[in-house]
């Protein structure tokens, strides 16, 4: 007789594997005003209720969503999402439908899918995050400090941030 260890990898179920579940990774490109903090436990709370609101509790089920990498800094970040194979579809419908997580306006942008999360940030992280920069700028006849990002401009106002172009600008 042979004693079992009881160390067991987690991940296998003990079901053969044509009956595990097949996942699928999304990359995910976040944006936020350059002061917004969000946590991963949080987003992945708004993520999960916005699968809910579109799809119902069967179909927030059947995606079975999960954030597995999360991070945001200065108004950009990025993030994977895991679903169940067959689901990227409605879970792309379901993230688009996601505006703000902890009271700050968020614009999520799917970059790609992959089968595992190696494939997925090499192929779609590999490129994150875009240089940012601090600058004084004059916005509405007035001198702002403002961050730079690709030729958009988020200029501070008071409390809170307004978004620009560089054609805006003076």
């Amino acid at each position: 007789m042979v004693e079992d260890s009881g160390a067991r990898n987690p991940s296998v179920t003990g079901l053969p594997k044509h009956l595990r579940p097949r996942w699928r990774y999304l990359a995910v490109a976040i944006e936020t005003w350059p002061d917004a903090s969000v946590s991963r436990q949080s987003f992945q709370r708004r993520c999960r209720s916005a699968v809910g609101s579109l799809l119902g509790d069967v179909g927030r089920s059947r995606l079975s969503l999960s954030v597995l990498h999360f991070e945001v800094g200065d108004g950009t970040g990025e993030a994977v999402v895991r679903v169940r194979r067959g689901e990227t579809g409605r879970a792309r419908a379901a993230l688009a439908c996601l505006e703000s997580v902890e009271g700050h306006e968020v614009g999520l942008r799917v970059r790609g899918v992959a089968g595992t999360v190696r494939a997925c940030e090499e192929k779609y992280l590999g490129r994150a995050g875009e240089p940012t920069r601090q600058r004084s700028v004059v916005f509405e006849n007035v001198e702002s400090d403002a961050v730079v990002r690709d030729g958009r401009v988020d200029v501070r106002r008071d409390d809170a941030f307004a978004g620009a172009t560089t054609v805006d600008l003076q």
